[in-house]
């Protein structure tokens, strides 16, 4: 019996297992990691199951929307650390690949496939991915599975697409702890033993060469070489596991008491930081999970026996733990509830119908500042904290979670038209932020939209109905001084 739940595999072709394949292909594309991962443990599975070895192909492509050093360091430096911990593997193989060029990687996946009993692959709805996986399951003979290992609630037990946090919420403490015990293997490597090795035709990796360790330790040297974005230059914190492990313990020992109050403002720096590596896989929700738990000594036998919704006292943990699970479990997972079930999550169309009529009513009306997308990203706005939030977003790839809310409206309030205002969000956000291009990434831009909100009054010039936000009482209602020294003032400008 495979300790993968079912619910969380499915096969993405009817085509069979190939008995007479020479290992396990284990398609790595979201969960890029070796601990705590669903994924993994399948394809473990099967080479136990199957007495072959198994290979971990992982790439990086070149032609992707978006592709810039910021994003290419980022990856690679969790694929260096994947490196390490691999090549020594009895029975394991590793295959890095690095594109060189858009389309240079065309057909290394079949190739790898046609000597491959099973492919296993990560479920991911977001980006690219889908499609990407749907394209590769036309063209495949072998068997390919794909497996959510996304976050504590398998992306697919909902039946229904939540319209609001409290509805999900309430879902998640009624259904969550049938859940509780699904959880993937710490280290299922360091156990696996399989008395074969993958071999791998010289013809193959002749015209698919594996990108060498050396050159993964390089990062800066290697995507110098590639066809991606420079002016979006690496940030200063480092991708990969390890990084990830740290950064969730120093945050559970060491900022998660302030977490529920502080985490506002921008001053207290008392947010988690977490979602660069939790959007790229270097680490998972179970993990950080399981270290909050340990921190406050916690069990299933503590959740209240009725759920009611409620942000707080559901589980029976601390403040600051109950605000940041709130984080990390409703927000995080209603945006995949969303684009895990709408193909079209990420268009102007699939706003709520109450949205979609106040915006249409108010499109036409004037703005008191019109700009476009290049003023924006160079934060060339007349407002002080809208420009020093830019300003964070462009050096650092990340923005306080608390502006980008403010960052969001001010957008629509000072673009020609709503459609305009999300292209810009779009954009921005995805070029820069480490963790966009996800599902929760999508879910904070939507909501200034109106998604996951409610109708809102008085009714507003240009929001309509739709939640309103300004600069003046953001000031008013959180500390940001330190903030604004840093990244406002003089020193926003971008250009």
């Amino acid at each position: 019996m495979s300790r993968v739940p079912q619910i969380r595999c499915r096969d993405l072709n009817e085509a069979p297992v190939n008995a007479d394949g020479e290992y396990i292909l284990y398609w790595m594309v979201a969960f890029r990691r070796t601990q705590y991962n669903f994924a993994l443990d399948r394809a473990i599975e099967w080479s136990r199951a199957l007495d072959k070895p198994l290979l971990v192909f992982e790439a990086l492509r070149a032609g992707y929307q978006w592709a810039s050093d910021r994003l290419h360091t980022f990856v690679i430096q969790g694929m260096a650390e994947q490196y390490r911990r691999l090549e020594a593997r009895p029975g394991v193989r590793y295959f890095p690949y690095i594109e060189p060029e858009p389309g240079q990687g065309r057909g290394l996946l079949e190739a790898l496939s046609e000597r491959a009993a099973v492919v296993v692959t990560d479920d991911f709805p977001s980006f690219f991915v889908p499609r990407m996986q749907a394209a590769a399951a036309d063209k495949l003979s072998v068997r390919l599975e794909s497996i959510d290992s996304n976050g504590l609630l398998p992306i697919r037990a909902p039946k229904a697409i939540f319209a609001r946090a409290h509805d999900f919420r309430r879902y998640l403490q009624k259904n969550l702890p049938d859940h509780f015990a699904d959880v993937p293997v710490i280290d299922p490597l360091a156990n696996f033993r399989v008395d074969r090795e993958v071999s791998l035709p010289r013809k193959l990796t002749s015209r698919w060469k594996p990108t060498r360790l050396d050159d993964l330790a390089s990062p800066a040297t290697l995507v110098s070489r590639l066809p991606i974005d420079h002016d979006v230059g690496a940030v200063s914190f480092c991708g990969g596991a390890k990084e990830a492990r740290r950064k969730a313990n120093t945050f559970v020992k060491q900022g998660l008491g302030a977490y529920g109050e502080g985490r506002n403002h921008p001053d207290q720096a008392t947010s988690s930081g977490l979602s660069p590596w939790l959007h790229f896989g270097h680490i998972s929700a179970h993990e950080v999970f399981k270290a909050l738990v340990d921190r406050e000594g916690w069990s299933p036998a503590a959740v209240a026996p009725k759920a009611t919704g409620s942000r707080e006292g559901w589980w029976g943990m601390s403040l600051g733990a109950e605000s940041f699970l709130d984080e990390l479990m409703t927000w995080r997972e209603l945006g995949f509830n969303m684009s895990s079930k709408r193909d079209d999550f990420t268009r102007y169309e699939s706003l709520p119908d109450w949205a979609l009529r106040t915006l249409a009513e108010h499109a036409d009306d004037p703005r008191p500042h019109v700009y476009g997308l290049d003023e924006f990203e160079a934060a060339r706005t007349h407002d002080e904290v809208w420009n020093a939030a830019q300003t964070e977003l462009v050096r650092t790839g990340r923005m306080h979670n608390y502006l980008r809310m403010l960052w969001g409206k001010k957008i629509l309030e000072w673009s020609p038209r709503p459609k305009d205002a999300l292209q810009v969000m779009e954009e921005l956000n995805n070029k820069y932020a480490v963790d966009g291009r996800n599902p929760n990434s999508y879910s904070g831009i939507f909501w200034v939209l109106g998604r996951y909100d409610r109708a809102w009054g008085p009714e507003r010039p240009i929001f309509g109905k739709i939640r309103y936000m300004s600069s003046d009482n953001t000031k008013k209602k959180i500390r940001m001084s330190r903030y604004l020294e840093e990244y406002g003032g003089r020193q926003a400008s971008l250009l």
